[in-house]
């Protein structure tokens, strides 16, 4: 049974918005750092956006002021709405849970969802 599911990809022009989803299970502890990371073909895979158990949230600079993440701990959901989406943010959308201060510097140590496809045209 997957720990994480994403929901929410789809394709939209430039200057659109999309709100991505993360069902968390309930196996996924409590206190883990959540976060979304993407990646395009040929690219690397990128940190998009962490938040905290205590919700302190990072982003990455290419997406401040557009994105942003939140954790509904009653729905166990995470979420990533995302607004004034531009071609450059069409990717793969990856979920990910891990030990707080290493979803991003040891992302092999995370859990992770499937991903979920964005596309934006221009």
């Amino acid at each position: 049974q997957p720990q994480l599911v994403e929901s929410g990809g789809d394709s939209v022009q430039a200057g659109g918005s999309l709100r991505l989803s993360c069902a968390i299970s309930k196996y996924v502890a409590s206190d883990y750092q959540m976060g979304w990371f993407r990646q395009a073909p040929g690219n690397e895979r990128e940190g998009v956006a962490t938040i905290d158990p205590d919700g302190t949230t990072t982003y990455v600079n290419s997406v401040k002021g557009r994105f942003t993440i939140s954790k509904d701990n009653s729905k166990n959901i995470l979420y990533l709405q995302m607004n004034n989406l531009k071609p450059e943010d069409t990717a793969m959308y990856y979920c990910a849970a891990g030990l707080s201060g290493w979803l991003l510097e040891r992302p092999e140590t995370n859990t992770w969802g499937q991903g979920t496809q964005v596309t934006v045209s221009s």
